[in-house]
């Protein structure tokens, strides 16, 4: 059993119709201090006491070569009848939640050489890149690394931190953000309206980016029916297996 530590909430915010952006912050004093990337899990029970817990990747944007940061920040989906989102929609600011981690190695490496990282994401699986923001930003600075992040929803309502992400592509032109809306298409105009969307699912517009075993490394997280389609459509551009990073999300209650 990990070691668990509580978290309090401080506060909440809507980023799309079903998923919230939550911050906590540690109540025992400590830091909570993580490789960008990586997840926690939230422990909790069931209605019959049953032990339950859920894994959320960190969205918390801190600058790490600055130690940690004091919030602990996660996306998570309100699943109707689930019991982690009864337990989330039920919170209060200030009430706590007990938490284990940080967990996992879907995060960028030090020794990465690579010319361009090309990150792929949907729903909720795109709070590691938000995370993940200071660190590209200092390999777009340091060793001229671009970026393309193909995000996948199905709506402009559903773009989580799509704000965010385009202010970041206007402050660094090695960065890309191409949103891909399955369903709906923004009003001609409007903010999310710039001509890198698209209008279609992820895995349909790889092609266009030209994968390279010489320079990329591709970086999959979110739908596993997406993760396993761009995961082959990857390897058919010849990147070897330990340069395609994945991580996917299972919708669970």
């Amino acid at each position: 059993m990990p070691a668990l530590f509580p978290l309090k909430l401080v506060s909440r915010r809507m980023l799309a119709p079903t998923v919230a952006h939550l911050a906590f912050t540690r109540d025992d004093g400590l830091p909570l201090d993580y490789v960008p990337g990586q997840f926690l899990q939230v422990h909790f029970t069931y209605a019959d006491g049953a032990p339950a817990k859920r894994s959320y990747s960190l969205a918390t944007i801190h600058d790490h070569a600055m130690g940690a940061g004091e919030l602990v920040e996660i996306a998570v989906s309100y699943v109707p009848g689930g019991a982690a989102t009864a337990l989330f929609e039920g919170l209060e600011i200030g009430d706590m939640v007990q938490a284990s981690g940080p967990f996992g190695r879907f995060c960028l490496q030090p020794g990465d050489d690579n010319g361009r990282y090309l990150l792929i994401g949907t729903g909720t699986g795109v709070t590691p890149y938000r995370a993940m923001l200071p660190l590209l930003e200092r390999a777009i600075a340091e060793r001229g690394a671009e970026v393309v992040l193909l995000f996948g929803a199905r709506t402009p309502a559903e773009l989580l931190y799509g704000d965010e992400f385009r202010a970041f592509a206007r402050a660094h032109p090695g960065f890309r953000f191409v949103p891909c809306f399955s369903r709906e298409l923004p009003e001609p105009g409007s903010a999310h309206d710039h001509p890198d969307v698209r209008h279609g699912y992820v895995q349909q517009f790889l092609a266009e980016f030209a994968p390279s075993a010489d320079g990329d490394i591709a970086y999959l997280c979110g739908n596993p029916d997406m993760v396993d389609a761009c995961f082959e459509a990857l390897k058919g551009h010849g990147l070897p297996i330990p340069r395609i990073r994945r991580e996917k999300y299972v919708s669970s209650k």
